[in-house]
């Protein structure tokens, strides 16, 4: 026969839970991190106590998560100041703590507490937040998580928009091309999450910034790095076609050093890179309001044009067939407009 001599522990509270994890977190201070052995018990406690938030959150496996519980941790976590404290706190967490952590951040983010989403909210009025995790893709030991945080984030309208309109989204740009190709491909994500998910807010944000964006990703189009190329094209038609930003679409097409950009690319030793460009070159041909500037260009360069696109081909099948048929309609247009009267240059 056996004997307890303990009780069960009660459980904890949502007001419990979370102040266990704030004071874990506030103990990862500049003294603890210098000693070794105090830094691994901090480290233990914050472990343990973001297990048992996940825990709270997401259920254990057993038993489901306490909807009452869920709603007032979530409150909880913003009241305290918590959302604000695990950022701050993301590179001085080990690998286990940083999972948990960017399990429970997606969790909360979606939490509802009376129709409300009360840790967007937070972020709402602490938007520095985002600014600190797209800055932490330049520390690469912490950027992929980062990243996952951020597109959690990008989600919400608001959030996007703010990314989107503060100084820091111009650091995409550097970040797509940093060295270490899973960082750099990380970033792109985000980077495209941006650009992509919510399509008024980024015609309103192109609309706003229409010159400063375009310079920037021209150098995109135009870096030696393939990848970059390959990319950032493939997401200029992707985001340039969606109907909000049709009156964007119009403006680019009426650009000659855009159209330049692109018949270099129709140039790229990589054949996807010259299908991609081809769906963007399309647009500037076929375009019934060409100014006279991209006329003088086209034709200009008739030959040259009809020989590349003649040799472009994507194989066969339906898909093939509608390519050709397209194809076949901009070097018709290319040489009606090298037979038309000289144009001055």
């Amino acid at each position: 026969m056996s004997f307890s001599f303990f009780k069960p522990s009660r459980p904890k509270t949502p007001q419990e839970v979370v102040r266990a994890v704030k004071d874990s977190l506030m103990a990862l201070d500049t003294k603890t991190v210098v000693d070794v052995k105090a830094l691994e018990k901090a480290m233990e406690e914050v472990e343990k106590n973001l297990v048992a938030v996940r825990c709270m959150l997401c259920g254990d496996g057993e038993v489901e998560p306490n909807i009452d519980q869920v709603s007032q941790l979530v409150l909880e976590v913003c009241k305290e100041d918590v959302l604000a404290l695990v950022i701050h706190k993301l590179p001085n967490l080990g690998w286990e703590a940083r999972k948990d952590l960017v399990h429970c951040w997606s969790v909360l983010l979606k939490q509802k507490v009376d129709s409300k989403y009360c840790s967007v909210e937070y972020i709402e009025n602490h938007f520095e937040l985002l600014d600190f995790l797209v800055v932490c893709y330049d520390n690469k030991e912490i950027a992929l998580n980062c990243g996952l945080m951020l597109r959690e984030c990008i989600k919400f309208p608001t959030l996007a928009k703010y990314i989107l309109e503060s100084a820091s989204f111009e650091l995409f740009f550097k970040f797509v091309e940093l060295p270490n190709f899973d960082v750099a491909s990380d970033a792109f994500s985000t980077f495209k999450d941006l650009l992509t998910k919510h399509g008024t807010v980024v015609a309103e944000y192109l609309t706003a910034h229409y010159d400063e964006f375009f310079d920037l990703y021209e150098k995109l189009l135009t870096s030696p790095n393939y990848v970059t190329r390959r990319q950032s094209l493939k997401l200029l038609s992707e985001f340039l076609l969606e109907a909000p930003n049709s009156h964007i679409m119009k403006r680019y097409v009426l650009e000659v050093r855009y159209l330049k950009v692109m018949m270099t690319l129709l140039k790229d030793s990589s054949k996807n890179i010259q299908i991609s460009a081809f769906h963007i070159f399309k647009v500037f041909v076929a375009n019934p309001n060409k100014p006279r500037e991209v006329k003088v260009i086209l034709a200009k360069n008739n030959e040259r044009l009809v020989e590349l696109l003649d040799n472009l081909s994507i194989g066969k099948g339906s898909e093939d067939e509608q390519f050709e048929e397209e194809k076949e309609l901009i070097i018709k247009e290319i040489k009606r407009l090298s037979c038309q009267p000289i144009l001055d240059s």
